[in-house]
């Protein structure tokens, strides 16, 4: 059974979190390439979806593990996080919405770009909460259903079924033996039944 802080996890977790380093360097030639496009609804678009990915892997850095995954649907998750953050993009494009000049005036869609981040991050949040959390009592009943399957298999099972066939097949060949004495003995009785007469 592996532990809850095993090297492999460890691993994960460090290669998780120098993949968001990357990403963030790596921003600096996206934002580059977005602030290069000549519309500005077409760079807002860009930058909308550079921020939100980052928020998708900011939600893998902070899930990364080895045990299960727990997927489920929150709705509670999807009505807070994800319908808002989701309004508040689509408020900094469309101009007939509520809320659109307050979220278009700040610089460079400030606003829009933090609930890229949220949005991002609360997508994956809604379907899959994370890694299960194993308590010890858990971890106990897990050590004893594996130790009990290692000693269902293996050599131990071919043994008690060697031993089950040969008690089988021993009464088998009994039989017959019986049945030939008791022939014997009817037809020697037979016999001197005749000679007596």
């Amino acid at each position: 059974m592996k532990k809850n802080n095993s090297s492999h996890e460890k691993v994960n977790l460090f290669f998780s979190a120098f993949l968001i380093i990357a990403y963030i360097i790596c921003g600096y030639f996206f934002v580059s390439f977005a602030n290069a496009q000549q519309s500005e609804t077409v760079k807002l678009i860009i930058m909308v979806a550079i921020f939100a990915v980052f928020g998708l892997l900011v939600f893998y850095a902070t899930r990364v593990g080895e045990k299960k995954i727990v997927t489920r649907f929150s709705l509670a998750t999807f009505l807070v996080l994800d319908i808002p953050t989701l309004y508040i993009i689509l408020a900094s494009f469309v101009e007939f919405l509520p809320f659109h000049a307050p979220i278009a005036e700040t610089g460079n869609g400030a606003i829009a770009l933090m609930a890229a981040v949220a949005l991002g991050y609360g997508i994956p949040y809604t379907f899959i909460s994370g890694f299960e959390t194993i308590s010890e009592e858990d971890l106990n009943k897990t050590e004893e259903t594996d130790s009990e399957e290692v000693l269902e298999g293996g050599i131990e099972a071919d043994i008690q079924e060697a031993e089950t066939e040969d008690e089988k097949e021993e009464p088998a060949e009994e039989k017959p033996a019986e049945t030939e004495t008791d022939e014997i003995v009817v037809e020697g009785a037979a016999a001197d039944e005749t000679t007596e007469e």
